[in-house]
């Protein structure tokens, strides 16, 4: 890229509109001064292809990717990383100068960092996990609560069978429980999180009995529309910490601007003041 060409950068998903990210890219490109744009495309599955081979072309540093192009995106590169490759799905897109489309997923990375700037005494090994879910969220919530030495993962999910595929993948740490279990082991828990959409404005409520849960379980809900969802309510009241989800999308954007226009961007409250407001 010649000094005078203005870096760009984007998200590409099938819809777009509801996209956060180009408030939040937008905010640090303002803040740290960089001459840079940061495009949101709505890109349907046929064109997706197209689309990604085009864009470097167009002086595309890389984009983020979102539902429903993830997968496609991780079995269109060249080179993956090995979170990536664990998570079995690509949110972050590096086009290299070497030309090589390189995939990494940085949502666990996200998760995690915000877990700690929420709940900052948080320890993998303060005891065990409940993860409700078994979508593409939770594939990178739990390789990165393995990651960060938690000792064993209570795995819920309303449909039984795909929890049981996501144990086959991430191994004797995981253990599959029923959904209508889940209360029985609320006071095992060191950490409650729900990857599911359930609760989220415009789905179904969490009918989930909490009266097991008790203050020294952290809970966290990776939904952030609404930033406070029931689940958090009813944590807080029974003297949870409780940790939002908006902090996950705010960090896992943080390694692909970084990448993408030079800049370790800070995540701070300005940060999700912008991204609230945008």
């Amino acid at each position: 890229m010649s000094e005078q060409a203005i870096p760009l950068a984007g998200v590409i998903g099938h819809p777009i509109a509801h996209s956060r990210s180009p408030a939040l890219h937008g905010h640090w490109l303002r803040r740290y001064g960089i001459k840079g744009h940061y495009i949101p495309m709505d890109v349907s599955r046929e064109n997706f292809e197209t689309v990604l081979r085009t864009l470097p072309k167009m002086g595309f540093m890389g984009v983020n990717v979102t539902l429903p192009h993830k997968e496609r995106a991780l079995a269109l590169a060249d080179v993956v990383t090995d979170r990536a490759a664990l998570i079995g799905a690509s949110n972050t897109l590096i086009f290299r100068k070497d030309g090589k489309l390189q995939a990494d997923n940085t949502d666990g990375y996200g998760f995690i960092e915000n877990l700690k700037q929420g709940a900052p005494e948080w320890r993998g090994a303060d005891g065990p996990a409940i993860v409700l879910g078994a979508g593409g969220a939770s594939r990178a919530v739990l390789a990165s609560l393995i990651d960060a030495g938690v000792p064993e993962i209570y795995l819920a999910n309303r449909t039984k069978t795909r929890a049981e595929a996501l144990k086959d993948e991430f191994g004797a740490k995981v253990r599959v429980i029923d959904w209508v279990q889940v209360a029985n082991v609320l006071d095992e828990a060191a950490l409650l999180v729900n990857t599911t959409s359930l609760g989220m404005t415009g789905s179904s409520e969490m009918r989930l009995p909490l009266d097991n849960l008790t203050a020294k379980t952290v809970v966290t809900d990776i939904v952030y529309t609404p930033l406070r969802t029931p689940l958090l309510d009813a944590a807080e009241q029974a003297g949870c910490v409780t940790v939002d989800g908006l902090g996950m999308l705010l960090h896992q954007a943080a390694p692909g601007f970084e990448r993408w226009f030079g800049q370790r961007p800070d995540v701070d409250d300005a940060l999700r003041a912008a991204v609230l407001a945008g």
